[in-house]
């Protein structure tokens, strides 16, 4: 580079040489760009078809094929009349309606009927009273996530004891243990989906800037789980600092999201992206952008919503994110609760299914991917080519 302007000093006037040097910085980062997106491209590739997670007493995952019924078992299953119930932490969002809807899909192709659903809203106390409520309905099975895996922990056990099939989704209770206290627990890879989004992040900052991470501060296995893989992930990037690391604990996700977002933006004026650990905190850290002035700030994070997958058709704000795929685990999770209502052997005592990596360019057939459904208008129509 010296001897390039050196050589140009010679024979040309300063302007000149300061456009060279200008086009040569210009190429350099271009390159390094270059290199910074063939490293993501080459790890996400990697990563197909891998699940990252273990269980929450450390099992080594099984896939969703390992949840396949015979017609045979099916035909069992039907003559059982057998009830369930699904008792959410919370409903409010697109992850939670897809899992619901899985569930009672292939419940009504199983025969069984669901006499409950209720949503908790995140609050433990809430959920330990739909427990106690709908223990009164004497389901065969529940199908349900813990709020907190401690403080519901009791409600549980009265289930268990009374005889009652249990399966979770992505947490399980403070004690239990897989194939004795409950039949199996269902999840995304989510530490795969915390790596995907590490990676789809660096590739927007280009390997380069500072980041702040809004993370769930909260006794959560599949949160921490995503936190641990995007920062081991985002270490692999030596040109992104993480500044500043701001927790939520909820109920109002978005809102507190965007609160931490807010102070963020104020305290580090040159942040050049956010993580955010699911949809819905990254809706209040977009909102947090936009009143900012900071439509520039680069925003990464899990679960297909479909407000970050308006922001994504419209290449706004999100630049990707890690997606779980919740109608499939609510078929797996209806699956393994029939299976074990029938007395099957050797039921998996933990499903995963592989994080998928969703940009701009591919949220349309991601979102049919995940719900088994064509996007939306509010999404498709959002779409910028």
């Amino acid at each position: 580079m010296k001897k390039s302007i050196a050589a140009l000093a010679l024979g040309t006037a300063l302007m000149l040489g300061l456009g060279a040097c200008s086009t040569a910085a210009t190429g350099t980062a271009s390159s390094e760009n270059a290199d910074v997106s063939a490293q993501v491209d080459a790890a996400l590739s990697e990563l197909s078809g891998q699940v990252l997670s273990v269980g929450p007493n450390g099992e080594k995952p099984a896939g969703f094929d390992a949840t396949t019924l015979t017609d045979d078992e099916v035909a069992k299953v039907k003559t059982g009349n057998f009830k369930v119930a699904i008792v959410m932490h919370y409903a409010g969002n697109d992850w939670s309606t897809a899992q619901v809807e899985g569930l009672e899909s292939e419940f009504t192709r199983l025969g069984m009927e669901v006499v409950a659903v209720t949503d908790a809203n995140f609050k433990p106390e809430q959920q330990v009273s739909d427990l106690e409520t709908v223990l009164a309905l004497k389901p065969d099975l529940i199908v349900s996530i813990p709020t907190d895996p401690v403080a519901t922990a009791s409600a549980y056990a009265q289930a268990r004891d009374a005889g009652v099939k249990l399966v979770f989704m992505d947490n399980v209770p403070a004690g239990f243990v897989g194939g004795k206290d409950y039949v199996s627990v269902v999840s995304a890879d989510n530490k795969g989906n915390g790596v995907v989004s590490a990676h789809l992040l660096a590739k927007a900052l280009g390997g380069q800037g500072e980041i702040g991470l809004v993370f769930h501060d909260a006794e959560f296995f599949v949160t921490a789980q995503r936190y641990e893989g995007f920062k081991e992930t985002i270490a692999l990037y030596p040109g992104i600092t993480i500044v500043e690391e701001k927790g939520i604990g909820g109920p109002d996700f978005a809102g507190d999201a965007q609160a931490a977002t807010t102070a963020l933006l104020t305290k580090y004026p040159n942040l050049a992206g956010i993580w955010g650990v699911w949809d819905v905190p990254a809706e209040g850290i977009m909102a947090a952008a936009r009143e900012s002035g900071r439509p520039d700030l680069k925003i990464a994070t899990e679960d297909l919503g479909t407000n970050v997958a308006i922001a994504l058709a419209k290449d706004e704000l999100i630049v990707g994110l890690g997606a779980q795929r919740p109608y499939d685990q609510g078929v797996a999770e209806a699956r393994l609760g029939a299976a074990a209502l029938i007395g099957k052997a050797d039921i998996p005592n933990f499903v995963a299914l592989g994080a998928l990596a969703v940009t701009h360019e591919n949220v349309l057939e991601s979102w049919k991917t995940v719900y088994q459904v064509e996007a939306p208008d509010s999404i498709s129509s959002a779409y910028t080519k």
